[in-house]
């Protein structure tokens, strides 16, 4: 950095430029301390997981239902073609009714769209089934 003394003249004039080193070293120091003081943001998802409770099992096995969602659209129950949403919550509700709910395993096509699956999924669960998961996930892996 160079500075300016005077003018070669010799005469003495006023130094008219501003030092701007003390302000970038207080912005600099006021930026570390914000950057420090940050809340570390977590992505979390809340599940409400099973407690593992030996002496709840069931005496019989529950009965495996499989739900799909094929590319187009189409709910297929137990290979079955479901017309519409009120249908599959009728499937549903018999599940949920049940004291030994049916596992449901979900398995959606790679190219389905995520809205069928999603509104499939929060019938699920304002109708209180309890089992439900994904099956079919190595299709994802590619």
């Amino acid at each position: 950095m160079g500075m300016s003394v005077g003018s070669s003249s010799g005469e003495a004039s006023e130094m008219v430029e501003m030092n701007t080193t003390p302000l970038i070293d207080v912005m600099l120091v006021l930026l570390v301390t914000f950057i420090m003081t940050l809340p570390v943001q977590t992505h979390a998802v809340k599940l409400d997981l099973p407690h593992n409770n030996a002496n709840n099992k069931p005496s019989t096995p529950p009965s495996v239902v499989d739900l799909e969602v094929d590319f187009d659209g189409t709910i297929l129950w137990n290979g079955n073609i479901v017309s519409n949403y009120d249908q599959l919550a009728r499937y549903l509700a018999s599940v949920a009714a049940k004291d030994v709910q049916d596992e449901i395993h979900l398995r959606p096509n790679r190219l389905a769209k995520y809205d069928v699956v999603a509104k499939a999924l929060a019938i699920a669960q304002r109708l209180g089934v309890k089992k439900i998961g994904f099956v079919g996930n190595e299709q994802f892996l590619q």
